[in-house]
């Protein structure tokens, strides 16, 4: 497995949270081809449309953060670049991991 998969699924354990995921990224994602599609067609009027892939992608990962305890991707960038503490992997985990040792 990559260790970026791996990375992934290690910051990604709770069941809710990856399903939330499962949704959410392909919505997300789905918002670059709409919003291209309709600018090369100069179709302002539906610019709702991937206004609402990008939102309620980004929403159903985020609410998969808060479930799981831990930061999103893009929040620990922007943590680290100024210097602030972060949650890469929810606690919950890490103790789970540090007393299997």
């Amino acid at each position: 497995m990559p260790a970026w998969l791996d990375n992934w699924f290690e910051r990604h354990q709770h069941p809710l949270s990856r399903g939330l995921h499962y949704v959410g990224i392909p919505l997300t994602i789905a918002f670059i081809p709409l919003a291209a599609w309709q600018l090369v067609e100069w179709r302002w009027d539906l610019w709702w449309r991937p206004t609402v892939l990008l939102v309620v992608g980004y929403g159903l990962q985020w609410m998969g953060h808060v479930i799981e305890g831990n930061d999103m991707g893009e929040v620990i960038l922007v943590k680290r670049l100024l210097g602030r503490p972060y949650v890469a992997v929810s606690p919950r985990y890490e103790r789970r991991e540090q007393s299997a040792k």
